[in-house]
């Protein structure tokens, strides 16, 4: 069993800078893809950015040229570099990573969620 344990998030004033951290531990053989969602209360979970195991990125429109995802292979573990934080970034942060694990059975697993607040 894969396990994310993430790290990072919090209250930060608008214009601030967090960075988020998810790292993962159990067998892993490989990882397709890792990327990080968010979640306001009542609504759906949405894909902020993604990265897959060849480095391609993909971003939301919504943070595109502010958001930066990166990932530690050595590690096992995916970042998202928050800047130019706006009120509306507010939410709870997912991290998905999915790879294969023992055996090469095929995993999805889900960090724990980190909330990160901008507000003055």
């Amino acid at each position: 069993q894969v396990q994310l344990v993430e790290s990072g998030g919090g209250l930060v004033q608008p214009g601030g800078s967090v960075r988020l951290s998810c790292a993962a531990s159990g067998i892993i053989r490989s990882i397709a893809s890792m990327a990080w969602y968010r979640q306001a209360p009542g609504k759906q979970r949405e894909l902020v950015a993604s990265i897959t195991g060849r480095g391609r990125t993909n971003y939301a429109d919504s943070v595109k040229d502010r958001f930066t995802i990166s990932r530690d292979n050595t590690k096992n573990t995916v970042y998202l570099q928050m800047n130019s934080l706006k009120p509306e970034d507010t939410d709870v942060y997912y991290c998905n990573i999915e790879g294969a694990g023992r055996w090469y059975v095929a995993f999805s697993s889900w960090g724990q969620g980190t909330q990160v607040t901008v507000s003055s």
